[in-house]
């Protein structure tokens, strides 16, 4: 039933995942004195002329396309409720190991160019995260709520 709320609420999980690509998980100041912002395809800023981490935006931004391709998959699993919640379960675990490689990737960007790792630096890409595990554990309620239901309507007949 794509028409249900857990729908929406997968919907809005991918579109505030996909907001990664649009708000900065990083802002800090390099060597130059320029403001620069961290996003999860990067932008790429150089320190004693070396890029930093190139290779790990590019992991970074596979693993965000697979993050926002998952909550739609699992909308159009809605005839298997139990492996919608599977996946559901999943991507919350996918979500909070991709939270860890980011805190790990900012901590090792400003470490390298010597600024500690506070509350002025944190972009609003990190807090997306945390939105959308609300939002997957919201569509697991409503999932549960049709379960229920359908139960409910097997004792009738």
């Amino acid at each position: 039933m794509i028409q249900r709320i857990q729908s929406i609420w997968l919907l809005l999980a991918a579109l505030v995942l996909s907001g990664l690509f649009i708000f900065p998980y990083l802002s800090y100041i390099d060597l130059v004195g320029l403001g620069k912002q961290l996003y999860v395809t990067g932008s790429y800023s150089a320190v004693n002329n070396e890029a930093i981490k190139q290779e790990s935006h590019w992991l970074q931004t596979i693993v965000t396309i697979l993050l926002i391709i998952l909550p739609i998959y699992t909308i159009f699993q809605y005839k298997n409720r139990k492996r919608q919640i599977l996946l559901i379960f999943i991507e919350i675990f996918l979500i909070v190991l991709f939270w860890i490689l980011l805190f790990f990737s900012a901590h090792s960007t400003l470490s390298l160019i010597s600024q500690p790792f506070g509350a002025e630096n944190i972009g609003v890409g990190f807090f997306l995260l945390p939105v959308a595990i609300i939002l997957l554990a919201m569509a697991i309620g409503g999932i549960r709520k049709d379960e229920k239901l359908i139960k409910s309507a097997d004792r009738l007949r």
